[in-house]
């Protein structure tokens, strides 16, 4: 598990994070980053390996302010900023923590699964890159996600950022007890021809995973399925677990 680097408590108001990575290769590609994790999520998906982001609350609160005085130090040093999660668009103080960072001259980083098309959209102008998380088939999201009409605001999230024309990579990460073949099938038709081009399968990991039933069981073999899946898109890659940095 990555270091997470510890700061001052958030103050009222401002982006609430549970955590920092100083430098990371692995989260913006082609740039050495800072991650900042962004505390709570509306989502509560069996297979998420950062459970204790999901609270909006937690403990021990970080505060942007004190990341952002951070950054200052480190122009020059760092080529982008991430915000991850948790995620990042379940608090409305993104926006201006985005803006700020792209201010600051750093390229800007976003990882998110669009649970909130309105907000994505407003940051949009101020990001560079965009991890975008795809759960399975949108009409199976409840399930999986346990929030009712997940699947169809993930659906306007992913049109609004192919829209943007901002680099991104689509990914979706599976576990055989959760997302079938059959309905990955169908996400990858769909995901095609909304006009995704780059498209990410990445296997579970149970590092940090909660559900013991998930984390004792088989993921099930992905590569059989890649090749199917890999024919319908530009660029296709099969991220093993051991090799998934992760957001």
């Amino acid at each position: 598990m990555r270091e997470v680097h510890r700061l001052p408590v958030a103050k009222r108001g401002e982006l609430k994070l549970g955590g920092l990575v100083p430098f990371s290769a692995c989260d913006f590609p082609g740039m050495l980053a800072a991650v900042v994790f962004c505390q709570g999520c509306p989502w509560r998906c069996r297979y998420c390996h950062n459970p204790h982001l999901q609270p909006p609350r937690a403990v021990q609160q970080l505060g942007w302010g004190a990341v952002r005085d951070w950054l200052t130090r480190r122009r020059g040093l760092l080529d982008a900023v991430v915000f991850s999660g948790g995620e990042p668009t379940a608090q409305g103080a993104l926006e201006a923590a985005i803006r700020q960072a792209h201010d600051m001259g750093f390229k800007v980083g976003l990882h998110t699964a669009g649970p909130y098309p309105r907000r994505l959209q407003r940051v949009l102008p101020y990001v560079s890159w965009v991890g975008f998380d795809v759960k399975t088939a949108f009409d199976c999201y409840t399930e999986l996600t346990g929030a009712a009409g997940s699947g169809e605001a993930t659906r306007r999230s992913l049109r609004a950022l192919l829209a943007s024309g901002v680099p991104h990579e689509v990914r979706t990460t599976v576990h055989a007890k959760l997302v079938s073949g059959a309905a990955l099938l169908e996400l990858a038709a769909e995901l095609a021809s909304l006009g995704v081009r780059r498209y990410v399968l990445q296997e579970f990991r149970a590092h940090g995973c909660s559900d013991a039933e998930l984390s004792s069981s088989p993921p099930g073999d992905c590569a059989e399925l890649g090749e199917r899946l890999g024919a319908m898109f530009d660029s296709f890659e099969l991220r093993r677990a051991s090799a998934d940095p992760a957001s």
